[in-house]
């Protein structure tokens, strides 16, 4: 099963990537002062599909990937039926979507990047 995720381009060092992978979608959104992210004016969120044996691969880069010069709690994540990776900056979370407790871990070390409640992993879907 082929995982589906979002990709902020902004949070990324460097955009080679995007040209290896499936963009199925890509939205702007303006910046609030709910984004807390000052520094860019746009998020341009891509919607990808990787491959389920390309998956581990690309969750390594994109972990190697994710800019902490601004911000230390950006990440993204990929879901298939089963499991669901949250990738932050050199740390990857495989989370079985049946298990709260795997959740709960990820959100604990969310939290303790300064992750905002809202803007949570979360389980559902």
């Amino acid at each position: 099963m082929d995982y589906k995720g979002v990709i902020i381009e902004e949070s990324l060092t460097n955009l080679d990537i995007l040209k290896e992978l499936r963009i199925v979608h890509t939205q702007i959104s303006k910046v609030t002062q709910k984004d807390e992210t000052p520094w860019i004016k746009q998020w341009t969120m891509h919607t990808v599909i990787i491959k389920e044996d390309k998956m581990d691969e690309y969750a390594e880069k994109l972990s190697q990937l994710i800019d902490i010069e601004h911000c230390s709690n950006w990440y993204c994540d990929f879901k298939n039926e089963q499991f669901h990776y949250v990738v932050f900056f050199n740390k990857i979370f495989c989370l079985n979507k049946s298990k709260k407790q795997d959740y709960e871990q990820m959100r604990e070390y969310a939290i303790t990047l300064g992750l905002p409640e809202y803007q949570l992993p979360n389980q559902i879907g």
